[in-house]
């Protein structure tokens, strides 16, 4: 804001006012202007510069596969209908389930599956299933539960 000063002059008509600008106040408006500009600058150009390296790996004839995903058989509570189950996120017929449960393991060196069973379904449910499974060569059988609350 100016500042408005007195000055004398010895000669002329009188006193006359003079007006004067202090220099000690900074404007910041060009400031925060050109900071935005940057901000937008370099919120544009970071994902552009997140590139990997570019690796051939070596290959090699006698190395094992990665180790494929577990099989999962999820039983619902609609298999007392249609005797129909999920092997991964496929619906199958129990009369199929051996083959396809075979297949599903012929990368896998450990012969388990983890067999997902509603509740309310019956003992004799669930002994059908593990028989289709033996049949498909699983060794191991394992049965997930919830964790009940103390």
């Amino acid at each position: 804001m100016p500042k408005v000063q007195a000055v004398e002059h010895t000669g002329g008509r009188g006193r006359r006012r003079r007006t004067t600008t202090s220099l000690a106040e900074i404007n910041v408006v060009p400031l925060v202007d050109v900071m935005l500009v940057l901000l937008v600058i370099f919120m544009v150009t970071a994902p552009m510069m997140q590139r990997g390296v570019d690796v051939k790996l070596p290959t090699s004839r006698r190395a094992s596969a990665s180790t494929p995903a577990p099989v999962v058989i999820t039983v619902p509570v609609s298999f007392r209908r249609d005797q129909k189950v999920l092997l991964d996120k496929e619906v199958i017929s129990l009369g199929v389930l051996a083959e396809r449960v075979r297949q599903a393991m012929l990368t896998q060196e450990k012969k388990q599956v983890g067999l997902r069973m509603d509740r309310t379904l019956t003992i004799q449910d669930q002994v059908d299933v593990m028989d289709r499974l033996r049949e498909a060569g699983v060794e191991n059988i394992g049965i997930p539960t919830d964790v009940a609350a103390p």
